[in-house]
């Protein structure tokens, strides 16, 4: 039994304490109107509900104007869903006593958010209709679903004849009262951050992929988030779009979802913040890959929770390359007994980038059992990496099995790589670990290459590109193994062959 490591974990407020002025909001910025909406009539939170009233004087003014900016973008042609109005309402809420993350705040403590703040939030409006497809490459290995600027746009989304009761597209189109029932439990039961709260309030629609009782799906969905909407660098506006997804895969049910996020140019500045929610039925396996390669000037903040019930299996294949900022909040909760979560990722910073992946995994009962792997590679020397992974085992989860190892390389001697590891361990019968390794590449792996006549440079190549492929190759699909090895590799060359 590995002795339990408990790392402390200190959480400072700073807007505890109740405000007595008669009014928060700094006398330079317009007071905010952002209103909650639990029926189709406005209802003001100032006049309606005092408790609302109480977080409103704590609340931040920016937040705030951002919502209210997210709200009037949002179509009222046709009242939204009931269940899409729930969320959106939930999220105002919540983010009423929310304040835009800063520096001093642990988790945000190496990511830099401020640009965002400069700048002037922009939502992206729908895609024209009828949308040209010849702008958009298609995928034609995998069932695939697409989105532009956050929006799902049905006409480009190519799926086949599907098994009987699975359903795949927008909550708009869901006619089946019984799952429609189902999916309600799950709508705004998640909990996340600013982030989290602000898509909510944004997200034009709600993508749902629902996999009946004891139904396997063949082959993983493409689900394909294209970024067109931007603006040059240097501008003050910062185009956002919210795409949000919902996932629930019944007992004994499986699937594989594969998100890949792209730009349309890779110079354009624009905001994706973007939700995934996925809830795993007992005995059911959830097969997830996420990759990102958005523009360089773009700011990429992404939340995925996920629920896991007994018996089931999730896994998770990451590849983060893209974005000025890349961030990627991973909360997973396992609610039963004998539970298996496996988590892969793989990070490259190669310019003046922020690559940042914080995970959270929760486990509360018995025989659970989850590994995490994470690499990143630093090459240049304004880049940086951070990781912070925190696995937390309670009170119930005995005999649980949790490994963690998180491993970087820094090619460049100012490069920046920010790790933290972290088991919080309450069981008294566990098998946990975990470890952390940062260096550049060592001198006797390089020695062994040239001892077999191969140059210092092709082996610096090697090695180098080999050290993510632990990861690249657990994606599911020969053709997308294929792309991210071709895509890391054009972007890596440069690096080595810049070596001295």
């Amino acid at each position: 039994m590995a002795t339990p490591v408990i790392t402390p974990i200190i959480r400072f407020n700073p807007y505890a304490s109740t405000s007595t002025s008669p009014s928060p909001y700094p006398s330079n910025l317009p007071k905010p109107r952002f209103q909650i909406r639990p029926t189709p009539t406005k209802l003001s939170v100032s006049t309606k509900n005092h408790s609302l009233a109480a977080a409103a004087s704590l609340s931040d003014p920016f937040v705030l104007q951002i919502a209210e900016t997210l709200e009037d973008s949002l179509s009222t042609t046709t009242p939204p869903p009931p269940l899409l109005q729930k969320l959106r309402d939930v999220s105002a809420e919540s983010l009423l006593s929310t304040p835009w993350p800063t520096r001093k705040d642990e988790p945000f403590r190496f990511t830099d958010t401020s640009f965002i703040k400069l700048s002037q939030i922009q939502p992206v409006p729908s895609p024209p209709q009828p949308v040209n497809p010849l702008g958009f490459p298609t995928d034609t290995q995998l069932p695939n679903l697409v989105f532009i600027d956050g929006f799902f746009v049905d006409s480009l989304s190519q799926l086949p004849p599907l098994p009987d009761g699975v359903f795949v597209g927008s909550l708009l189109s869901l006619n089946s009262e019984a799952i429609m029932k189902r999916v309600s439990e799950f709508v705004s039961n998640f909990q996340g951050d600013l982030f989290w709260s602000l898509n909510g309030v944004g997200t034009p629609d709600l993508v749902v992929v629902y996999v009946p009782e004891g139904c396997r799906i063949e082959s993983p969905l493409h689900l394909r988030y294209c970024s067109v909407e931007g603006v040059d660098s240097g501008s003050k506006i910062l185009p956002v779009s919210n795409p949000r997804v919902l996932v629930v895969v019944e007992k004994g049910g499986e699937v594989g979802i594969v998100e890949e996020y792209v730009g349309g140019d890779g110079k354009k500045c624009y905001w994706a913040n973007s939700v995934t929610e996925v809830v795993v039925g007992e005995g059911a396996k959830v097969s997830h890959s996420y990759i990102q390669s958005q523009s360089l000037n773009a700011a990429h903040i992404k939340w995925t929770s996920v629920r896991q019930e007994s018996e089931s299996t999730y896994e998770l294949v990451e590849v983060s390359t893209g974005g000025k900022l890349s961030r990627h909040n991973l909360h997973i909760q396992q609610v039963g007994p004998d539970t298996v979560t496996d988590l892969s990722t793989f990070h490259l910073s190669f310019s003046d980038q922020t690559q940042d992946l914080h995970s959270k995994l929760v486990l509360d009962h018995p025989r659970g059992f989850s590994r995490q792997l994470h690499k990143c590679i630093v090459a240049h020397s304004l880049g940086q990496a951070v990781f912070d992974g925190n696995v937390q085992v309670n009170r119930y989860a005995q005999q649980t099995d949790a490994g963690q190892l998180t491993r970087s390389l820094l090619l460049e001697p100012r490069a920046t790589v920010n790790v933290k590891p972290n088991l919080q361990i309450i069981a008294d019968d566990v098998k946990c670990s975990h470890g952390a390794a940062i260096s550049d590449l060592e001198e006797n792996q390089l020695f062994y290459f040239q001892a077999r006549g191969v140059d210092l440079q092709t082996a610096r190549r090697a090695l180098i590109f080999s050290f993510g492929a632990e990861v690249i190759q657990r994606l599911p699909h020969p053709f997308l193994r294929k792309k991210v090895e071709s895509d890391i590799k054009e972007l890596l060359d440069p690096a080595v062959k810049g070596f001295k």
